[in-house]
């Protein structure tokens, strides 16, 4: 059975003077977000701006799907709003903290979801490290401001029973309740989690879920702060195919959802521009012997192998690839980039190149700073999981201090916002889907390290990418 555990992240001695300072002022678009929704009563609905895309996630219209075709509606271009009461509800007094739940997979269990040992609790420490930074930083600060209390930490095990997950959204929302909530990784327990938190109305910023779907269930209380495996996919399809040349393409997956919609934009894509996928096969997670799968990815002569599954797995694979003679370039997702994969893969991962959701190598003081404080604090280096827990963390604790004790008004605040939040991981631009819709990259690994590179420095062509959404516009199909 999994606990909710307590985390005090700092104690209020250590708060000192610091908890008598006022809110920070608001930026002029927040202070008039603040004006709309302060003071309605409960049957009053919000003048805001709802976002609107004229083109989904940045697609060409060479790999759109039904592209010769014009729709009559086309999805995920409005923002989804909210009309509920809850804008109304008065700030509780006589709080001794602000808690803000955590969900993750931090400790190990059966997974239902992979039918066996579960496998991300390395991702999840991770992330819970960074959410746990910025709660310390937050509180060393002042904590909450208005209310002159501490920010407080509600942490529970996401370990891959679906069930159990959406349980602890539940207890989250009214057994003890938090004002926000930050995770998870495990993709079906994240739907699971998303829809609870609709139906409990407390919003949900997902740091560590790549999975395209996970947005586009059109949930008014969900946002995504880190680049998606969609973005990723058509980035390597056009490096791959349109810069490359490759015409057949085999993959090789893991066998749960993770794996398997990971690779669906690859499919999709290559299919699209004239390329199918050679081959695809899976395999179950926790496995070593994949020479079954190679043997038949080796049968279909493919000019380049897509792997999309852990860190473990990848090396395995390409070791054994490597050892009867398979030469083909090795890509893979974001997770492969990590010391694991390195130590595991050793001389053989000269040369791979995986999608990658940021630019660990960018300048940026913020970065240093951040990696100073981690390091100092946990005795690691961060990566991609700590920094997108701690950017999410200081998202909805910013969103707090500005609009107070009322979930409807933290959701509307991070909704409205339409400045990039400037993040340890780069500038986070927000698609009407509340999805980060900033630009990813390629990290290939030579040398002894990974090294991020662009679509711009690599000069990866892409297609045609519209101004205008396909129910008023024509049926464009030139790639430039």
């Amino acid at each position: 059975m999994k606990r909710l555990l307590l985390v005090m992240v700092c104690l209020a001695v250590a708060m000192g003077q610091e908890a008598k300072k006022p809110a920070p002022a608001a930026d002029p678009e927040t202070q008039e977000v603040l004006r709309r929704i302060n003071g309605l009563t409960p049957y009053e609905v919000p003048d805001l701006k709802l976002r609107t895309e004229q083109n989904y996630a940045h697609t060409s219209t060479d790999v759109e799907p039904f592209g010769a075709v014009k729709p009559y509606k086309e999805h995920f271009l409005v923002q989804m709003e909210y009309t509920g009461p809850g804008r109304a509800v008065p700030e509780p007094a006589g709080l001794k903290s602000v808690r803000i739940g955590f969900i993750g997979p931090i400790e190990s269990t059966v997974s239902i979801a992979t039918g066996g040992k579960s496998h991300e609790e390395v991702l999840g420490k991770m992330m819970l490290k960074g959410a746990q930074l910025a709660v310390e930083q937050a509180n060393a600060k002042g904590g909450y401001l208005k209310g002159k209390i501490p920010f407080e930490l509600a942490v529970a095990n996401d370990n891959g029973l679906w069930g159990s997950t959406g349980n602890e959204v539940v207890k989250m929302a009214y057994e003890n309740p938090v004002w926000a909530i930050l995770g998870t990784i495990d993709s079906a327990n994240s739907h699971i989690a998303i829809r609870v938190a609709l139906k409990a109305e407390v919003v949900m910023i997902n740091t560590g879920d790549t999975d395209p779907t996970f947005i586009e269930t059109n949930i008014p209380w969900v946002a995504r702060n880190i680049g998606d495996d969609r973005q990723q996919g058509y980035l390597l399809v056009d490096y791959m195919i349109r810069k490359m040349g490759y015409k057949r393409i085999g993959i090789i997956r893991s066998s749960n959802r993770y794996g398997r919609f990971g690779v669906r934009e690859i499919k999709d894509s290559s299919r699209r521009l004239g390329h199918p996928v050679a081959i695809e096969m899976a395999y179950k997670v926790g496995g070593d012997d994949f020479s079954l799968q190679l043997d038949r990815i080796q049968e279909m002569n493919v000019d380049a192998i897509v792997h999309w599954g852990d860190a473990r797995e990848s090396a395995l694979i390409l070791n054994q690839m490597r050892a009867r003679g398979m030469k083909q370039p090795y890509f893979c997702s974001d997770r492969s980039v990590s010391p694991e994969f390195q130590q595991a893969a050793g001389a053989n991962a000269e040369g791979v190149i995986c999608g990658y959701p940021w630019n660990p190598d960018r300048k940026d003081p913020k970065l240093d700073e951040f990696r100073k404080a981690f390091k100092a604090r946990f005795q690691e280096d961060p990566e991609t999981y700590a920094a997108h827990a701690y950017d999410g963390m200081n998202m909805l604790m910013w969103a707090v201090q500005q609009g107070g004790l009322n979930r409807a008004k933290i959701r509307d605040l991070i909704s409205t916002r339409s400045k990039p939040w400037p993040g340890v991981t780069g500038a986070i631009p927000l698609s009407a889907v509340l999805d980060d819709a900033g630009e990813v990259f390629l990290a290939r690994f030579g040398q002894g390290r990974w090294k991020y590179e662009s679509r711009e420095s690599l000069q990866i062509p892409r297609g045609f990418v519209p101004a205008r959404d396909r129910t008023s516009r024509g049926l464009e199909s030139a790639s430039r």
